[in-house]
This record gives C-alpha cells, structure tokens and sequence, in this order.
C-alpha cells in the first residue's frame, strides 16, 4: 500500500530571530497542530506568488507582531525532512533586525533562549539540524 499522505510537500520559510543581546526566539506549537507541544522557530508556509523572504515577513508579522528588516534576512540553512504525513522543506534564514516587541498573536508561548540553552527544549525532529547548524554559528 502506497502511502500518500507522504507525498504531501510543505515549503516552509523559517526564521532564526537574534535579539540584541543575541539570543534566538523560540514559540511552542499548539498541542492540536502538527508536532504539537514542542517547541519551533517561527515562520510559516510559502505561498506559490510569494519570495520566501517576503512569506517570513507575513508570517513573522502574523504571528509575532514583529516587521523585520528584510535587507537583514540571510539564508542559512535548508533542511528536507520526511516524516510520516509530510515532506516539509524548512528554508532557514536569520534575522538579526526588526521593529515591534515579539509576542504570541496566536496565543503560543514564546521565549528568548541562549544558544547554549536549546538543547534543553523539544522540538521536531526537522529543527534538530537548525539547532546543530546554530551552534556551529559564528
């Protein structure tokens, strides 16, 4: 038996949001969402008319409150991930400039961590190679 529901692709613009003290934003995904309960980096979907730098502003905006600055926007890391529902393609981009104060518009918990402090949240098994590819950040 063939199983479809994996051939469902998501593109995914992700944003790893430094501070100025240089810590990362995370927020907890809801319990009833895909990989509910565990902690992300924010973002969302990419809409097919739409740069992946500009679906981060929109959802970052949604969800956060925050404008970043989209000359600040890097890419940083692109990760494909298989689970058993979906192939997501999470394109990771820094972001090191924004206007406004983060806050969950959706009602999720956020919290600004160290580097050093991530490993002791739980995320899904696609943002292990983020939080890897953070660590070895300069």
């Amino acid at each position: 038996m063939q199983n479809t529901a994996a051939n469902k692709r998501v593109h995914v613009a992700v944003g790893v949001i430094f501070n100025s003290q240089g810590q990362i934003l995370i927020a907890r995904r809801h319990d009833d969402a895909h990989q509910g309960g565990l902690w992300e980096f924010p973002g969302g979907k990419v809409e097919s008319d739409e740069s992946v730098c500009d679906a981060l502003a929109r959802e970052l905006y949604e969800e956060l409150g925050i404008n970043i600055q989209t000359s600040s926007c890097k890419p940083f890391i692109e990760i494909r991930h298989d689970y058993s529902d979906k192939v997501v393609l999470l394109d990771v981009w820094t972001v090191f400039e924004f206007d406004g104060e983060a806050s969950g518009k959706e009602g999720q918990p956020l919290r600004w961590v160290d580097r050093s402090q991530l490993s002791g949240y739980d995320f899904p098994a696609a943002n292990i190679a983020i939080i890897d590819a953070i660590l070895n950040f300069a």
